[in-house]
């Protein structure tokens, strides 16, 4: 498993109230709507915003909570509260974290043939299948260096890009992710990365294969449809996460499968990695 450190970060230098009605008015939830979901009144939610009153521990998680405030910035706020951190960051390869390391790794063999990675908050590759190495074929060595990044893999003129028959449809659904992303986290590394993979060039409108068609597949969701070696494979992709993590690491970790479209997508799978 490769190991790749967060590049996540969220301004811990402003008080704690201007920092919780940045969040409130960026989920669109009102004072009072806030109070009410919180056990708490908007005259103190106001008070808080305002600095007038210097909210509790307690108190902080809670209004956290609710605002699904990612747990690092749950970390941020605390600190601009005036309290200590309540989440640690364990590096994946510490011993502590042995269990979910095992976990991943059996969890995508279990998936195989079928591709299945993992990533983290910044889209590094920390661990993934033969069936994404597979699709990784022929790629260029220096887009396989360390730390590999999914969305350069995919989105890059020299990575995956050009195999992808409905590249402008799945580059549209890449992006939009990122955007609510940086939504959530707040993050110029990733803001960064939006740019630099939204700039790569896409092809000419009517240079791609249709979804439609004499022999279309009738499929339930947006699949991502790549060539390999001739043939050209459908995938739908799941994305998965932990539930409540108590750990900055473990709760940044995203675990995407991808499931075969059509039948002949899967007997191909089964041929090729028995």
């Amino acid at each position: 498993m490769t190991i790749v450190p967060s590049a996540t970060a969220t301004p811990a230098d402003q008080g704690v109230g201007p920092l919780l009605r940045a969040w409130r008015e960026q989920r669109r939830v009102s004072q009072l709507e806030l109070a009410l979901r919180a056990d708490s009144s908007a005259r103190h939610i106001s008070f808080v915003e305002t600095g007038r009153s210097r909210p509790s521990e307690e108190m902080v998680l809670r209004l956290a909570e609710h605002l699904e405030v990612p747990v690092r910035e749950r970390n941020a706020l605390l600190l601009a509260a005036g309290y200590a951190p309540r989440f640690p960051e364990t590096p994946l390869d510490d011993p502590a974290l042995d269990a979910v390391r095992e976990g991943i790794e059996r969890l995508i063999q279990g998936y195989e043939p079928y591709p299945a990675l993992v990533f983290d908050a910044a889209y590094h590759v920390v661990a993934a299948n033969r069936g994404i190495m597979m699709l990784l074929d022929g790629v260029p060595e220096s887009l396989l260096r360390p730390p590999l990044n999914t969305m350069r893999l995919t989105l890059h003129p020299e990575g995956l890009a050009p195999r992808i028959r409905n590249l402008r449809e799945w580059r549209g659904h890449l992006l939009e992710q990122m955007r609510r992303q940086i939504a959530l986290r707040r993050s110029e590394s990733l803001r960064a990365l939006y740019e630099e993979v939204a700039a790569y060039p896409v092809p000419a409108p009517g240079t791609e294969d249709s979804l439609e068609g004499p022999e279309s597949v009738p499929y339930f969701a947006l699949p991502m449809r790549i060539e390999h070696e001739g043939r050209t494979l459908s995938f739908i992709s799941s994305t998965s996460t932990f539930n409540t993590p108590m750990d900055v690491t473990v709760s940044e970790l995203a675990i995407e499968t991808f499931l075969p479209a059509d039948p002949a997508t899967a007997k191909y799978l089964h041929a090729l990695l028995p």
